[in-house]
């Protein structure tokens, strides 16, 4: 894990000098930003761990995907951490200096691994987690193969490549507070954010996807680290409730990762729950992307 610490600003400011727009995704994208940004909301102190990459955490692995909030929640648990807040993934992406993207002010595609075009994904096919299926559509690379798209606090990975899920930070009440499941980074696709600061909120928690990832966080200073989002400790959930959402025990997903490291998180073909606790929806025929 990678520690983050400083001063994190809610609102900033980033002036664009040059846009394109994907009439694809029906989207403004932004290729070059000003070299500067300006801190026009609070600034707030934080202090925290986060994974170097993405979930399994494990220089030269795929990203993980296909997993729902509660248990990629579960994941994070099983090795003492919890979802990273939507705020600490934005910090640990832009750095210190509030960049938009983590290697600077001119996008570039080929430093975090995007721009790849629209695959028309055969959604039957992917929530029958079928693997010739997810494993056309992967367009993924593997953790730690970017040496230039990493952040000033030496994160990995952060926008681009594999689309990554954080919890809400959202008042309830608001437009964008319906979920405790946010959407940050991006995907590889061409057209679509891929930067530090926007996200998605219109993505319940029982949403998954062949492009969704997750990292962990935790607290620093050796504090004992609490597995439930904020938003679940103000409603009083109880860790049982979120191994009820997932599907899951703690114990036994705990289980399955062992198995895992042994080699032995063996399931049967149509044993969806056992494969995505496993990590293993992924088909043997999926190719990492190259640019």
């Amino acid at each position: 894990m990678k520690l983050v610490e400083g001063e994190y600003c809610t609102e900033v400011e980033h002036t664009c000098k040059k846009s394109w727009f994907d009439k694809s995704n029906k989207k403004t994208v932004c290729e070059e930003f000003e070299p500067t940004a300006r801190c026009i909301g609070q600034k707030v102190k934080k202090r925290y761990c986060i994974d170097t990459y993405e979930w399994p955490n494990v220089k030269g692995e795929r990203p993980e995907v296909m997993n729902r909030f509660h248990q990629a929640q579960m994941k994070c648990a099983a090795v003492g951490k919890r979802m990273c807040s939507e705020s600490e993934w934005t910090f640990a992406c832009e750095g210190p200096e509030m960049k938009p993207f983590p290697y600077g002010y001119v996008r570039d595609a080929a430093k975090c691994n995007g721009d790849h075009p629209w695959d028309d994904p055969n959604m039957k096919a992917v929530a029958k987690r079928d693997p010739k299926e997810l494993a056309r559509l992967w367009k993924g690379v593997r953790s730690g193969s970017q040496p230039q798209c990493i952040s000033d606090f030496g994160v990995a990975d952060l926008p681009a490549n594999a689309d990554e899920v954080v919890s809400s930070e959202q008042p309830k009440n608001s437009r964008r507070g319906d979920f405790d499941s946010v959407h940050s980074g991006g995907p590889w696709y061409k057209g679509v954010r891929n930067q530090c600061r926007p996200k998605i909120y219109t993505h319940d928690e029982d949403f998954y996807y062949y492009f969704l990832s997750f990292r962990c966080c935790g607290e620093a200073d050796g504090k004992p680290t609490d597995p439930r989002t904020e938003r679940q400790i103000q409603d009083g959930w109880s860790l049982q409730k979120v191994e009820r959402r997932a599907g899951f025990t703690l114990d036994a997903i705990k289980e399955k990762l062992e198995l895992k490291k042994q080699g032995k998180c063996d399931c049967s073909d149509k044993d969806i729950l056992c494969k995505t606790m496993c990590g293993t929806l992924l088909g043997p025929g999926a190719v990492d992307a190259t640019h």
